[in-house]
């Protein structure tokens, strides 16, 4: 059967909370389980690209000419982690089209992902800002996920992240869902980790709240660093590996409960 990939955007306006980590993390996780995904890189400073073993500076077709002329082309490509990961890498033309201007470019890379099969996720990894390129990655999805850690001022900005994903459905695109919020690079102990957990309970809910949170562990670093997908490091990363295989899951019931409504 033909399996059309669900579009989910990782998203929150705030650098450095890990949405590469996660959205890698997912990918890392549905190719341990036998699955295929396509990561969608929007973010100029194209990590999610460089993780996966593409270089963005060699890269003629990106995502910045499916967000500017609303097509793919051949700009999908096999990533360096072997089968069941492809990839539509970042480059830094990516830049140029986060003010654009343009009546319809809002909805240029949902254009341009249409049609796409044999995937059973294509997870699109939004920028740290609320501009144009993540608008774009919400009007191209069914469903949002926003990343957080367990900080000040990553918690701020979350109601700002909320009301895009709502302006998005209003404006763009009326099947968006928001899935869930993962809690990520969460200390083994830490009082305050602790408290701003307790606040996040307060703004979202505990029902919005993917469960396990994502421990801050070294071996995250080594498997960026290494380019390696998380799930090669064993176990020195077990209790990561089973939060995104926990996560994943919980994904694939998500896409399949909304493909049956």
């Amino acid at each position: 059967m033909v399996r059309m990939g669900r579009r989910v955007a990782i998203v929150n306006q705030k650098g450095g909370v890990g949405k590469t980590t996660v959205t890698l993390g997912l990918a890392s996780a549905a190719q341990a389980a036998g699955h295929r995904v396509v990561v969608v890189d929007l973010d100029p400073q194209a990590s999610s690209t460089w993780v996966l073993g593409i270089d963005p500076a060699t890269v003629d077709l990106s995502a910045a000419e499916a967000v500017a002329k609303g097509s793919l082309g051949r700009s999908i490509i096999p990533s360096g982690w072997g089968d069941g990961v492809d990839v539509l890498p970042a480059s830094p033309r990516l830049q140029g089209r986060d003010n654009s201007g343009a009546k319809d470019a809002a909805v240029r890379l949902r254009q341009a992902l249409e049609g796409i099969s044999g995937y059973d996720a294509i997870l699109i990894d939004c920028p740290p800002s609320l501009g144009n390129l993540t608008t774009n990655g919400l009007a191209a999805a069914d469903h949002a996920l926003i990343v957080v850690e367990p900080a000040a001022l990553s918690l701020r900005g979350i109601t700002a992240v909320a009301d895009i994903v709502d302006d998005v459905w209003d404006a763009y695109n009326s099947d968006l869902q928001l899935a869930g919020v993962i809690v990520n690079k969460v200390p083994a102990v830490s009082n305050e980790a602790d408290r701003r957990y307790d606040e996040l309970v307060r703004i979202v809910g505990k029902r919005a709240i993917w469960l396990p949170a994502v421990r801050q562990r070294v071996a995250v670093n080594e498997a960026l660093g290494s380019r390696t997908p998380i799930h090669a490091l064993g176990n020195r990363a077990a209790d990561v590996i089973d939060a995104f295989d926990r996560h994943w899951a919980k994904l694939r019931k998500v896409i399949k409960k909304s493909e049956s409504a």
